[in-house]
């Protein structure tokens, strides 16, 4: 399983850190060649620098249609194929309602909905072409209960994506195309030492989670690349959860 996706293309969005940054690697250590989006350019070319051969940048905003369009063209144009879409990308801020405006909502909609409509059906042509397809949406716990850390309009998009995801595998099944969601929690992430109050996040892990630590970027970018393997086949429109049983409590 060491080289299990030799000769799969994959195109992971929001890849300059994070989970994003951790599947790329994950995949391009098992054999794939990756297109590397990250909205700004300068960015996107350092970190397909970063993760070495079998990366490709893939810069631009995955709000945007004509952004879209022209990754996935660039990756086709390199690689000829496209058979992996991660769906990473994503707009999270702790703003709370009372506090919500409406571009601040819009936004979030945006890159976590909308952003993954447009490169899924983006990368449709070439998958249907090959009938043979995974897709794989990140959500988050937000996705099936409450976020955590995050605002209302983060939980709404990630409750969104969920529809999106299911409605996209019943359709995309026939065709040969699976569709799936990961749902991590608390992950150790840049992001969350940046943003989240620490003493909140050391509460948490103490008294919600009971395996009474955050997740890693690999073990979901482990998760991921499961799925976006041929092994997953039988698997479609699932929601998977790896956050260490915090919806238990």
């Amino acid at each position: 399983m060491d080289r299990e996706l030799e000769g799969r293309v994959a195109l992971v969005t929001g890849a300059w850190r994070g989970i994003g940054r951790a599947t790329a690697r994950a995949l391009i250590g098992r054999g794939a060649r990756v297109a590397v989006n990250v909205r700004d350019r300068e960015r996107a070319e350092q970190a397909a620098r970063e993760l070495g051969d079998g990366a490709l940048p893939a810069p631009g905003d995955v709000s945007r249609a004509e952004d879209v369009s022209r990754m996935v063209g660039d990756t086709l144009t390199r690689f000829g194929r496209l058979d992996i879409l991660v769906n990473n990308a994503a707009h999270a801020t702790g703003t709370p309602l009372l506090e919500l405006e409406e571009a601040e909502w819009r936004r979030a909609f945006d890159v976590n909905v909308t952003g993954a409509f447009l490169c899924l059906k983006a990368v449709l042509p070439a998958m249907q072409a090959a009938h043979y397809g995974r897709i794989i949406n990140i959500r988050s716990t937000a996705g099936k209960t409450v976020s955590t850390l995050a605002g209302p309009h983060y939980t709404a998009s990630k409750h969104a994506l969920l529809g999106l995801t299911r409605s996209a595998a019943r359709d995309l099944g026939p065709l040969g195309i699976t569709v799936n969601a990961v749902c991590p929690g608390m992950t150790d992430t840049e992001l969350i030492h940046e943003v989240a109050d620490q003493d909140l996040v050391r509460q948490i892990l103490a008294t919600r989670v009971p395996i009474r630590r955050m997740g890693t970027p690999e073990a979901v970018a482990d998760l991921v690349c499961y799925l976006a393997s041929e092994r997953s086949g039988y698997i479609n429109g699932a929601s998977l959860d790896i956050n260490g049983g915090i919806l238990l409590v």
